[in-house]
């Protein structure tokens, strides 16, 4: 195999499981190690910060592949998915469920690696994160599982450290919840007509677009609400600025998408809620340094 067709291949895993995205789950997990580091007896340790962000990395690429592989005749059906690496044969099903298996077990291993609690949970958080992939099938609250996964990398990070649960990274995992599950429901616009036709469970493809417009914003509140309850709890003034920030991102991607403009999804799911955690981790860190 030559360097070029390695890369390649890197290139289409990659945008197999949309690497970039980590972008929302990342963030959290650093701003629960901070959290964890800045109890007693506790101190930086990057060896633990590694296996941290390996972990996130390895169950995000495991639930991502994991989702195209379930998903891949549908997405076949579908016009604004059939060219996704399975569907357009680029990776085949077997390649994508090894790659699947193959996370999930260097998952496990450095959950291991960290102690023995997050080792015990770590079927749990892969039950969660695959689970997904097939609850549309069966309920319109799956976008609420999707939050539940991604929610698990702030309390996941102060447990690794810690070994055990604390009110304010538990409280932010509930907002990254909520905040996933929100912008979870105005991406789902996009496939309203399809997921109906074709039996899919969605809140847009349930209720209308209105509806689903509403219900994105009061999971948001109570995202705000949350994240509003953690800071009051722990942060000082720098670390507000970043949830200031985060909040009225969360405002804006409801101003973008207002009023019909769905071409507009995009700029919200993506570039607004990628800054908007990038924004709240920064400037929670930076208040814990």
């Amino acid at each position: 195999m030559t360097l070029s067709s390695l890369s390649a291949n890197f290139k289409n895993y990659f945008s197999l499981v949309k690497f970039s995205h980590t972008l929302f789950s990342m963030p959290f997990a650093i701003t629960g190690y901070f959290l964890a580091i800045n109890q007693p007896n506790n101190h930086f340790d990057l060896y633990t910060l590694a296996l941290v962000l390996l972990c996130v990395l390895f169950a995000r690429n495991a639930a991502m592949a994991f989702n195209r592989y379930a998903d891949r005749q549908i997405d076949a059906k579908n016009p604004r998915t059939q060219n996704r690496e399975i569907p357009a044969k680029i990776i085949t099903p077997l390649s994508a469920m090894m790659f699947v298996i193959l996370n999930a077990l260097l998952f496990s291993g450095a959950s291991l690696l960290l102690n023995n609690l997050c080792f015990i949970l770590s079927p749990v958080a892969l039950a969660i994160v695959l689970g997904y992939s097939y609850a549309k099938r069966f309920t319109s609250m799956a976008h609420l599982l999707l939050g539940m996964g991604l929610s698990l990398s702030p309390i996941g990070a102060y447990l690794a450290v810690t070994g055990e649960f604390a009110m304010v990274p538990v409280l932010i995992s509930f907002s990254v919840l909520f905040w996933v599950a929100g912008f979870d429901v105005i991406y789902a616009l996009q496939d309203e007509e399809f997921d109906r036709k074709n039996g899919l469970q969605s809140i847009p493809s349930r209720l209308g677009k209105t509806k689903a417009l509403w219900i994105s914003g009061l999971l948001h509140v109570a995202s705000a609400g949350f994240l509003i309850s953690a800071s009051i709890m722990s942060f000082n003034f720098i670390s507000w600025i970043g949830t200031a920030v985060f909040l009225l991102l969360l405002c804006y991607q409801h101003v973008v998408v207002g009023n019909g403009r769905m071409g507009r999804i995009n700029l919200a799911f993506f570039t607004l809620n990628g800054i908007a955690s990038l924004a709240f981790a920064l400037f929670a860190v930076a208040g814990m340094i």
